[in-house]
């Protein structure tokens, strides 16, 4: 949905250029990170460096912090290709989890948008976020099977005439994720990107989870809102301010202390 929130449309594929480290620490089975907004407690995460092309401050990582962050962002490298037989039976597995009693006749089909796809073909979607906003999906969908329905029904509060639709906004989720926390770069180079790291290091599903809160987040700034399908786009910069501001705060040790996340399990 563009800034003028004319219409929901597929949002733009993450750049695969910019440089990324190119050395995978694999000999540690457990890693340790922090941040700077996690000094005093005993974790590892020490100083934050300016470089000369970028205002922006750079978090020094230690390489199995690298190590997370380099497989998390060859997951979001990964474009959705229908010719791929793995792609093809996640598609699969999404839709048997969405409507487990209703046969899917292809993965070219009209039955998509009951879903919220724009077309009968997912995959021009997908383009938006690639494989992981798909992952992202099943991940939801197999792990909070109630709140994943509730949100595809539209099951709680008082719903609007015209919602938004459920599988494109989880693609646009995706991506807003993946900018807010600064997952391009190959360090973080904010306070927020820095803390994420931090799950990351102890959590390899933490970005699939940070997924699920948001999006029950944003349902519930939705109804809090009594928004419109027009209103997706303030939606979703209310739920990243809000997001932005759970994070920073000092309790928060592990993403399940996010008070959102009390959303997704009532």
């Amino acid at each position: 949905m563009d800034d003028r929130g004319a219409s929901f449309v597929a949002v733009r594929r993450i750049s695969q250029g910019l440089e990324r480290g190119n050395t995978c620490h694999s000999t540690s089975a457990e890693v340790v990170a922090g941040s700077t907004a996690w000094l005093g407690r005993g974790l590892s995460c020490v100083c934050a460096q300016r470089r000369e092309s970028d205002t922006r401050p750079s978090f020094d990582l230690t390489p199995s912090q690298e190590e997370c962050l380099q497989r998390l962002q060859n997951r979001i490298d990964i474009a959705y290709d229908s010719s791929i037989p793995e792609h093809q039976e996640a598609l699969r597995a999404l839709w048997n989890a969405a409507f487990p009693e209703e046969e899917l006749r292809g993965l070219i089909s009209e039955q998509w948008k009951e879903m919220g796809w724009q077309g009968k073909d997912p995959s021009t979607d997908f383009r938006g976020g690639g494989f992981i906003s798909l992952e992202n999906l099943l991940f939801f969908a197999r792990n909070f099977p109630k709140s994943f329905q509730d949100l595809l029904w539209k099951q709680e509060g008082d719903r609007s005439v015209w919602e938004y639709p459920f599988a494109v906004a989880g693609v646009n989720i995706t991506f807003m994720l993946i900018q807010m926390l600064d997952l391009e770069a190959v360090k973080p180079r904010t306070i927020i990107g820095a803390i994420f790291l931090k799950f990351l290091s102890e959590n390899e599903s933490a970005f699939d989870l940070l997924y699920c809160i948001t999006f029950k987040l944003m349902d519930h700034q939705w109804l809090s809102m009594r928004a419109s399908y027009m209103d997706f786009n303030t939606v979703m910069k209310a739920t990243r301010r809000q997001l932005e501001r759970e994070l920073l705060l000092e309790d928060i040790t592990r993403l399940e202390d996010l008070p959102s996340y009390g959303l997704l399990t009532r």
